[in-house]
């Protein structure tokens, strides 16, 4: 049996590979290893967050500055993936993943240690670059080497895990920086998602179902013009931008919030609010399960009004309710995206091929709308509090669910 650091191979043509199954030692191999490269990556890109007043009063800055940390990792990440997804359909996914964490955990080291907000931003930028490895190939992957009656399952399990790794780095952030500050909180992150790489190096299954595309401009062009022609697909791109804008812009600014009167909360209660990421986790799973069965047009228009709901929800002033509202808003969210993501990588390879760039398009428009958001909410809180992120986060959700409703009635690929 062979470990995950082996090259990737493109498939033999004379072995038809159908993909693992559930139950199977390569299928738990393969969720285990994406759990953790899910958790180093989502807690890297994301690690800041939790700390976003400590790293403001530190250097004083403004909300909406302290924001830029995360934006300009998230816009980095985003950039990344339009070389990254296109690579990978040439030259195979798993050595991306290798490359992918190893960088992240080191430069999240130096993030720690940055001396200036100047060099943080820097540094974060070139976080954000070096962790585009999993998500710009993870669903490709997936779509590769499970089998396809698992497909809408394993793509489900693989958000539900980068939601858990997103709760568990926000956590250990904040948990640390009240015992040794926001800097060691950072470089412990760091450590941790070095020791998933090596975990991940050791396990995840070389790649059987991979075959190697055309290299060159013109086959990139082509394909990039068959993705961007495809109108499920774009509506999916902008699913993930207001999707993920939305939810980054509103856990931004719950930590200024609840550290302010008349809550006054710690850092180390305040990252309390990110276990609500578990129930991300079980929802993403379950709405896999039930695209699979239902289909994934059909469940996307409801995982979106529930996170409507839990929006709304936030604007009551009991903790109780917020919480609540914070709770549901998650869940929809995880509900939303693992559907959205598991789409894409299916309607790619029914239609237009290039699975992996066009998992690529949708993270890239997904980080994208994390930059742009992310930051604006930091503008609207200053202006209008509460209601002004409410308000920018609902405007983003109705839009996004109309957008829902119109894929909703094209029909599949192959459908008459």
């Amino acid at each position: 049996m062979s470990h995950g650091g082996e090259a990737d191979r493109p498939e033999d043509p004379s072995e038809h590979f159908e993909g693992y199954k559930i139950g199977s030692p390569e299928y738990r191999r393969i969720s285990i290893s994406l759990f953790l490269a899910g958790l180093a990556t989502f807690a890297l890109l994301y690690d800041t967050q939790p700390v976003l007043p400590q790293i403001g009063a530190h250097f004083g800055l403004r909300p909406d500055q302290a924001a830029l940390s995360v934006s300009v990792s998230t816009l980095g990440l985003a950039v990344a993936l339009l070389a990254v997804g296109p690579y990978s359909e040439v030259h195979g996914r798993t050595r991306i993943i290798f490359a992918s964490l190893f960088m992240a955990g080191l430069v999240a080291i130096g993030v720690g240690l940055a001396p200036t907000w100047e060099v943080m931003l820097m540094l974060r930028l070139l976080q954000g670059l070096s962790v585009a490895g999993l998500p710009a190939v993870a669903m490709a992957y997936l779509s590769e080497e499970v089998h396809d009656s698992a497909q809408a399952r394993a793509a489900g399990l693989y958000i539900g895990g980068t939601a858990l790794g997103g709760m568990t780095g926000r956590l250990g952030v904040s948990g640390l920086a009240e015992v040794v500050g926001w800097r060691g909180g950072l470089i412990g992150m760091g450590v941790v998602a070095l020791l998933c790489a090596v975990a991940v190096w050791r396990w995840l299954p070389r790649s059987r179902g991979f075959i190697a595309g055309e290299s060159g401009l013109r086959n990139l062009a082509k394909q990039t013009s068959s993705i961007m022609h495809d109108k499920v697909l774009l509506g999916l791109f902008f699913i993930a931008a207001a999707g993920m804008g939305s939810f980054v812009g509103v856990f931004n600014i719950m930590g200024y919030r609840l550290e302010a009167p008349p809550y006054n909360y710690s850092v180390g209660v305040v990252g309390l609010i990110f276990l609500v990421y578990a129930l991300g986790s079980y929802a993403s799973a379950y709405a896999g399960k039930m695209a699979g069965k239902w289909g994934q047009r059909s469940v996307a228009p409801w995982a979106v009004t529930v996170m409507i709901v839990g929006l709304l929800l936030t604007l009551a002033t009991p903790i109780w309710l917020i919480i609540l509202g914070l709770a549901i808003f998650t869940s929809g969210f995880f509900a939303t995206h693992g559907v959205a993501s598991g789409w894409v990588a299916a309607r790619a390879r029914a239609g237009v091929g290039a699975t992996g760039q066009a998992s690529s398009g949708y993270m890239f428009f997904y980080y994208f709308g994390s930059s742009v958001f992310g930051a604006l909410a930091g503008t609207f809180w200053h202006a209008m509090q509460w209601p002004g992120v409410v308000l920018m986060a609902g405007v983003l959700l109705f839009m996004l669910l109309g957008v829902t409703l119109i894929l909703k009635r094209i029909k599949p690929l192959g459908a008459r």
